[in-house]
């Protein structure tokens, strides 16, 4: 049953209570606006009695496309990077539903958690599949896999902040998925083989954005629970 759906500073307090304090009124410009339009549109869905799980099973499917759509010969990458887009929205509307229309459940969230999962070895299947070597994908995604899991131990040990906003957070990987992908197709319409060494190199930034970013995680796991404990 839904019940009242809060505002934005009501929607923007209780997000901080769920994002280690975070309050995003006080983020850069882009990450607020993001924020908002994810509220809005979350807002929306709760009107329509679209509920979380839904929006989230979307999100789960739109990614799961990428890997389809990114080895179609010509556009296959731009469809790919499209649908990249499609579920990060996804991925933040379904936050925003739960939010704003108080359905917030620890179940969801590990849904969430494993529908952002999931997602992200679909994109990097793509580039598997594009033509980055399967090494270096599979590095990326257990580097970015370690992050998140590092983070969920250290809050179950008694972390009580987020810790650290570092570069390999979520919102980097989609940023990398979608611009490599884009680059991909670019590539591709001068030169096929092209796609191959572009998709590479966005593999590459992947892996050293989520191993940099996992040691500035580490760094700050270790001072909050030496300070906790």
């Amino acid at each position: 049953m839904v019940g009242r759906q809060l505002n934005w500073n009501e929607y923007a307090t209780a997000w901080a209570r769920l994002h280690g304090g975070f309050d995003p009124r006080a983020a850069t410009p882009v990450v607020r606006g993001w924020l908002r339009f994810s509220y809005h549109l979350g807002f929306l869905l709760g009107r329509l009695r679209v509920g979380p799980t839904a929006v989230t099973v979307v999100g789960v499917l739109l990614c799961l496309c990428v890997p389809l759509f990114a080895v179609r010969p010509g556009d296959g990458p731009f469809l790919g990077a499209l649908f990249v887009l499609l579920a990060s929205v996804a991925d933040s509307v379904d936050g925003a539903v739960a939010v704003a229309t108080g359905r917030t459940t620890r179940l969801g969230y590990v849904y969430d958690s494993l529908a952002d999962r999931l997602g992200e070895a679909a994109w990097l299947v793509a580039f598997w599949l594009v033509g980055a070597p399967g090494a270096l994908v599979a590095a990326g995604g257990a580097l970015s896999w370690l992050h998140e899991y590092v983070r969920a131990r250290a809050v179950a040990a008694g972390m009580r902040e987020i810790g650290a906003v570092t570069v390999g957070e979520r919102p980097t990987r989609v940023c990398v998925a979608i611009g490599g992908l884009l680059l991909a197709g670019l590539s591709g319409l001068i030169e096929a083989d092209l796609a191959a060494g572009t998709i590479t190199m966005a593999s590459a930034v992947w892996v050293l954005l989520a191993a940099f970013g996992l040691g500035q995680l580490l760094s700050a796991v270790r001072r909050a629970l030496i300070d906790a404990g």
